[in-house]
């Protein structure tokens, strides 16, 4: 009986101690499921009603998202209205050579006339129907016809021309336009959203988009000496009739002028160019008040600094930057304010520039008698002179379109590519008109093509100006009459 009593408290006594166990492995495990889950496994978490997060986009920036900064319906119905197809008119002549011809008369067969049509885009600046497109699209043309985007069609006035910036001005008389505003080129960043908006292929009221791929781009298309370039670049789709088109932020604001692709098939390949603001709104302001631009010079050659540069002049710079005056002109602003070869001029007006292009955008922004002020770097250390800016004939004075064009008695117009080839020359400037004076003293008749004037080579009106303007003995001139005679011409200034 005791042995059955004993046996009996010691199963009991077993069974407490297993059930103790179980019940600490129990509650070890329920310890360690907790803290596993709770310390180390990624893929759970305890969620409570009190614990609950909002869920947000890991891949967007923390002051959340705003849709409407991605929205460019609002900038490209205010724009295609704003924005007008340019179409020209012109006549080509074409010459052939024939030898028995020749003989007989001595001079080019030349065939008849041939009508040519060309097509651009441009843009209204304001409500009494000035337009700014590019130099390109109605050089040389006889007529200019613009379209509205309400299909209106008018006769364009030619206002005035700029062949260094390659922008023009244009004039219609219409009633109920739509304009752009000027926006702020300066202000610009990259990989800020962009329209394109024009006439490619003759499709009107096209747009694209695009964001800034680059600024202060220079690219050397444009054939005139005095040529400042300081291209926006973007990858908005351009294409041929995009030229004098629109470029706009996405307020609507005008900042730029669509000018150029960079392409290697002649079709966009994803690189575009426009002239900035900054430059197109000084330029149509002087067209429009002076018939020509106000160009104003500081008077220096000028190269980028780079490494060659560093190794060829010796130079000793902390870093890279800034543009190397590399010549002054003789008695020009430069020089009498101070500045000398070999300084490097950091910045104009406390605007910095670091390159060619980027310089002569700042200066295009002044007129002749303007002061500015250039930082520049010589031998390493940082000084600062005052400028006043002169005009191309070396004074301060302001130069009129009536100026410009009257030099001696006569008018003058630029020659066309088909001119040039016709004529076997490479540059020129045609003799429109005659009035008394020494031109026609000299017995030179209208349609002479001067080429040279005392051995410097005339391409515009302006080296016309230039030159005679620097003259101060005789002037003897080169040139071509439209049959091919050549001539020389000599008389006292």
């Amino acid at each position: 009986m005791l042995d059955k009593l004993d046996n009996k408290k010691v199963l009991i006594m077993n069974t407490k101690k297993i059930l103790g166990t179980a019940l600490i492995a129990l509650l070890g495990g329920v310890v360690a499921v907790f803290a596993y889950t709770r310390f180390f496994d990624p893929g759970t978490k305890i969620v409570t009603a009190e614990t609950v997060q909002p869920i947000s986009f890991a891949n967007l920036p923390g002051g959340g998202f705003d849709a409407s900064s991605l929205d460019f319906t609002v900038a490209a119905e205010n724009t295609v209205h704003a924005v007008v197809h340019v179409k020209t008119q012109s006549t080509r002549n074409s010459y052939y050579r024939n030898p028995i011809y020749e003989f007989f008369y001595g001079e080019k067969y030349q065939a008849d006339p041939e009508p040519v049509i060309g097509f651009g885009s441009g843009v209204i600046m304001s409500e009494d129907g000035y337009i700014v497109t590019n130099n390109h699209v109605i050089d040389n043309s006889d007529k200019v016809y613009v379209t509205l985007n309400d299909n209106r069609e008018f006769e364009a006035k030619l206002i005035g021309a700029d062949p260094s910036t390659d922008l023009a001005v244009l004039k219609i008389d219409a009633e109920n336009i739509h304009h752009l505003k000027w926006g702020n080129s300066d202000n610009l960043k990259l990989g800020e959203w962009v329209l394109a908006v024009g006439n490619p292929f003759n499709l009107t009221s096209t747009v694209t988009a695009g964001i800034i791929s680059a600024k202060g781009r220079n690219l050397n298309i444009i054939q005139d000496r005095y040529r400042i370039e300081s291209f926006i670049q973007t990858d908005a789709a351009l294409n041929r009739g995009n030229s004098g088109g629109a470029l706009v932020n996405l307020k609507s604001e005008l900042v730029g002028i669509n000018t150029a692709i960079l392409s290697p098939s002649g079709g966009y390949s994803g690189n575009s160019f426009a002239v900035p603001v900054s430059i197109v709104q000084k330029v149509v302001e002087d067209l429009i008040e002076y018939g020509t631009v106000q160009r104003a010079l500081l008077g220096v050659s000028i190269r980028d600094v780079n490494s060659e540069l560093i190794d060829e002049e010796k130079l000793k710079l902390d870093e890279i930057k800034g543009v190397f005056v590399e010549s002054l002109s003789e008695n020009g602003a430069a020089e009498d304010a101070g500045i000398e070869r070999g300084d490097i001029i950091t910045a104009i007006n406390d605007i910095q520039v670091n390159n060619v292009a980027e310089l002569q955008e700042q200066v295009s922004r002044y007129r002749p008698k303007e002061k500015i002020t250039v930082t520049l770097l010589r031998d390493n250390k940082k000084k600062q002179f005052e400028v006043v800016l002169r005009n191309m004939q070396g004074n301060t004075n302001v130069v009129t379109a009536d100026a410009v064009n009257s030099i001696l008695g006569g008018t003058f117009a630029e020659i066309s590519d088909n001119e040039k080839q016709s004529l076997g020359v490479k540059n020129g400037v045609k003799i429109k008109s005659l009035n008394s004076g020494k031109l026609k003293s000299a017995g030179i008749k209208e349609g002479f093509i001067i080429t040279k004037i005392n051995e410097n080579e005339v391409h515009t009106v302006r080296d016309i100006n230039r030159i005679l303007g620097s003259i101060e003995g005789g002037v003897f001139i080169e040139g071509v009459y439209p049959n091919g005679e050549v001539e020389y011409y000599a008389f006292p200034k």
